[in-house]
């Protein structure tokens, strides 16, 4: 069950597919069928059924920064809650494109490290770059799952 470069790749691709499709949903649906559409992504992408993902968004701080369980990973992706009054919903943004750029990558088995460059693109054109790392473990099924991901914006020189 050794993780392959392409398989990495396809993992970004479909976290991205998700957060495009959250948007949309939101902007045509409402927050209720974002919100659902926004769990399925989560239980497609990340390993919530094997343990605690370590999960560090881009937009969080404080005594929230960190989110281990997925009801806090769901209200970063799509805010409206009152037990993460802070996040605004990173995947309710307009999002239209996601690109990855790698900066290195590291497998040994079933387990798979990248870390690189994620570019958002929204309705509007505009581009929010993030520095990203993701960990990937398989599960029992052969599964690629999220098991890291940690986010941040660009240090500004």
């Amino acid at each position: 069950m050794t993780i392959t470069t392409e398989e990495l790749l396809a993992a970004r691709t479909a976290w991205g597919n998700g957060l495009i499709q959250i948007s949309k949903t939101f902007e045509d649906e409402g927050i209720d069928a974002a919100r659902a559409i926004a769990t399925d992504v989560l239980n497609a992408a990340y390993g919530y059924g094997m343990g605690p993902v370590l999960f560090k968004p881009t937009l969080s701080g404080g005594a929230q920064t960190f989110r281990t369980d997925q009801a806090g990973a769901l209200s970063y992706f799509v805010g409206h809650s009152d037990e993460y009054p802070q996040d605004s919903g990173f995947g309710i943004k307009g999002w239209r494109e996601v690109r990855s750029e790698t900066a290195a990558e590291f497998i040994e088995g079933d387990v798979g490290m990248w870390m690189g460059w994620i570019d958002c693109v929204n309705k509007d054109g505009s581009t929010t770059r993030v520095d990203k790392s993701f960990g990937y473990k398989k599960d029992d099924a052969g599964v690629l799952r999220i098991v890291l991901h940690h986010s941040s914006l660009p240090y500004q020189v």
